[in-house]
């Protein structure tokens, strides 16, 4: 996302809680200052909240929870986590493992028998929290959150509706991160418990932890101390576009505050919730290093070289996104939440603040060549622009952040802005400067396949799957666009 260069007065609000023990001021003052920077370039807007086996180091929060009114973030501050949501479904299912209510092992259609058997009958539970049950994933649905997001959905019809498509893949052979996985296993949970998603997780988890201030998000509700959701656009920032709450689900429903979640934290290293063997079952990765709603890891410092080993998830919904990543060799833990859409930020700071901790200089961070782009985009050809680009890595190469999602960013915004041919130079400035990454050529591909120009929208998907294998999203385009017209759909059979 973008912002313009006129900067809204008073931003930069911050409100701490906690008074840290003396020895811990120096520490404390080197992580506020890596967070006001990224806040002073409008790429954090929030709360944060970093801690190590002793407590909490930092708790401080910065910038607006409501822009119209001004009204300033705090610690207790309310605001949605998007796909963080899964871990709290992933213990829910565990307990009810434990309970003897479920197995792990046992196919989906045991537990919602009136689910499509074809399917059902061959994708068992850990696949769907481990993302590999080849379920189609109902966000990556062309024109979903165009035409589908906004309406008010019950779990039953939207199961069938959205979250019951021909598998893309058999089941435990590939991995694809997969939101109607989600929503499947809550849907499981109410028929198992005869309760609502939302009542269960209050009762088995926010209440016992004293998570007051988190539950299922609800547009109707009102909600004291919720965040309003933001994206940030060359003119400035605008609100959200609407998402009505029950499509995100068990994927993705849930708000929070960096308070809550540091009690979640602290509570994963007991054995409350959960016995010690399902818990380790929980952080034990499957493919693609994740496990039942974490991703689990190693993480660089930023000093190049020191590895610490994590378990994360970040969170991503309309105006929102957070990142939650944990140390728990040395009980460390940071929280981010942002109401301005900057998750393409978040494990950049998180990184950082992790490195503060084991006494890392920080890398601060740099305005952002997207941030320069759009703006230029907005009022100048796109030929110019891109000589401009070519300027300034050329002279200037240290003076902004030139990394291979800055172009993408550009991409997909001109794009959303219907600038089909403006986005299609911008893609292929990106391939130019990443040749060996496969992602610009997906992007490329789907600036082709949106100009209509599907040979060639073939040809940067073959190139995308060429660098990486595992791109699901090339895959089932180059599927569908070398699938011959009025031919039926294929299915996986057993």
């Amino acid at each position: 996302m973008m912002w313009s260069p006129v900067r809204l007065l008073g931003v930069l609000t911050v409100v701490a809680l906690a008074v840290p023990a003396a020895s811990a001021a120096p520490r404390q003052q080197e992580l506020d200052r890596l967070v006001t920077k990224y806040h002073q370039l409008r790429q954090f807007n929030g709360s944060v909240l970093v801690a190590d086996e002793k407590g909490v180091v930092l708790k401080k929060s910065y910038g607006f929870a409501n822009f119209e009114w001004q009204e300033p973030n705090t610690p207790d501050t309310k605001f949605r986590i998007g796909s963080i949501t899964k871990q709290f479904t992933a213990m829910v299912i565990l307990q009810l493992v434990n309970e003897g209510k479920l197995k792990l092992d046992a196919p989906l259609s045991m537990y919602l028998p009136d689910y499509r058997k074809d399917t059902g009958a061959r994708v068992t539970v850990t696949q769907l929290l481990n993302h590999t049950s080849g379920i189609p994933s109902y966000t990556s649905a062309p024109g979903f959150f165009d035409n589908q997001a906004r309406n008010p959905y019950k779990v039953a019809e939207f199961v069938k509706g959205y979250a019951s498509g021909d598998l893309e893949f058999e089941p435990g052979t590939k991995w694809a991160y997969n939101n109607s996985g989600y929503f499947l296993l809550g849907a499981i949970i109410e028929q198992i418990t005869g309760k609502p998603y939302a009542q269960v997780l209050r009762e088995r988890i926010f209440e016992p932890l004293g998570m007051k201030n988190t539950g299922y998000d609800l547009h109707a509700t009102v909600l004291p101390k919720r965040a309003s959701g933001y994206e940030l656009k060359p003119e400035g920032y605008i609100n959200a576009p609407y998402l009505d709450m029950s499509v995100p689900y068990a994927a993705g429903s849930l708000y929070s505050t960096v308070e809550d979640l540091f009690l979640w934290d602290r509570a994963l290293y007991l054995d409350t919730l959960l016995p010690a063997p399902l818990k380790q079952k929980m952080f034990t990765p499957g493919m693609s290093d994740y496990a039942f709603g974490w991703l689990v890891k190693p993480v660089k410092l930023n000093d190049g070289k020191t590895e610490v080993a994590t378990v994360a998830h970040g969170g991503g919904i309309n105006g929102f996104n957070a990142f939650f990543i944990r140390v728990p060799e040395r009980k460390e833990a940071v929280v981010l939440l942002d109401n301005t859409s900057r998750g393409d930020n978040l494990q950049e700071l998180a990184a950082g603040l992790l490195s503060v901790l084991h006494g890392i200089a920080p890398q601060p961070p740099r305005p952002e060549m997207a941030e320069a782009m759009r703006a230029r985009l907005a009022k100048a050809p796109v030929a110019e622009a891109i000589a401009w680009y070519r300027s300034v890595k050329a002279t200037k190469a240290e003076a902004y952040d030139f990394s291979e999602d800055q172009l993408n960013r550009v991409g997909y915004w001109l794009l959303k802005e219907k600038r089909v041919a403006d986005a299609i130079e911008m893609f292929k400035l990106n391939v130019e400067m990443f040749p060996a990454s496969g992602n610009p050529y997906d992007s490329l591909g789907e600036a082709y396949l949106a100009s209509g120009d599907l040979e060639r929208a073939k040809v940067n998907y073959r190139k995308a799957l060429e660098l990486d294998p595992t791109n699901r999203g090339a895959e089932a385009a180059l599927k569908r666009l070398e699938t011959p017209v009025g031919a039926p759909a294929s299915k996986l059979t057993p």
